[in-house]
């Protein structure tokens, strides 16, 4: 029986073959799917065909989330660590659906993107209150408040001022017709899926 070679002298794929785990997972070099199983084509209303080898932009709602969310995984993910996130993302059929992300790099600290894992979870959470459209980094800020982040916090990981989360997680409250914090997060803690 041959050895796997250790991995640092790795090709470039993944030691494990992706279509044997239960949940949605992709490898990825630089933001580009290389792998993915078909529990992911399926989360996507795709095909793995249609989906390895190309960039994991075309997942997203809009450009502006995909550059948004790569910042914002880069300040934070990199080295063995691994990072989670909660976010908006899009089917091919257009459909949008709020996703829990687990990522983990592969790379060292310098590249994060070089070479990581993603495992995606759907979450049973309705897109945006009806008849209210959220903004990409309204929906960016609404998905670490449901981490239970703090302005300061999430200002830190968005890479903006203190003052301008406060002026978006005002903005968000007015669009959904809250008067405090602890509305919004009831509001938010009424979508979440139960598991």
């Amino acid at each position: 029986m041959a050895k796997r070679p250790p991995p640092s002298t790795a090709p470039s794929g993944p030691f494990f073959a992706l279509a044997d785990m239960p949940v949605p997972m992709v490898y990825a070099t630089h933001r580009i799917i290389r792998d993915c199983n078909d529990a992911f084509a399926t989360l996507f209303a795709s095909s793995r065909a249609d989906i390895v080898d190309r960039s994991f932009a075309r997942l997203y709602p809009e450009i502006g989330d995909f550059i948004n969310r790569g910042e914002q995984w880069a300040a934070n993910f990199g080295g063995p660590r691994i990072y989670r996130d909660e976010r908006v993302m899009a089917r091919f059929n257009g459909e949008r659906f709020w996703c829990r992300v687990h990522g983990r790099s592969l790379a060292a600290q310098d590249d994060p993107f070089e070479r990581a894992l993603y495992c995606f979870q759907p979450i049973a959470r309705p897109v945006g209150k009806v008849g209210v459209v959220l903004t990409e980094r309204q929906q960016q800020i609404l998905a670490q408040i449901a981490q239970g982040k703090t302005n300061a916090e999430i200002a830190v990981e968005i890479g903006l001022s203190r003052r301008t989360i406060e002026a978006h997680r005002a903005r968000l409250m007015k669009a959904l017709d809250l008067r405090n914090g602890a509305e919004l997060m009831s509001w938010f803690s009424s979508l979440r899926s139960t598991d």
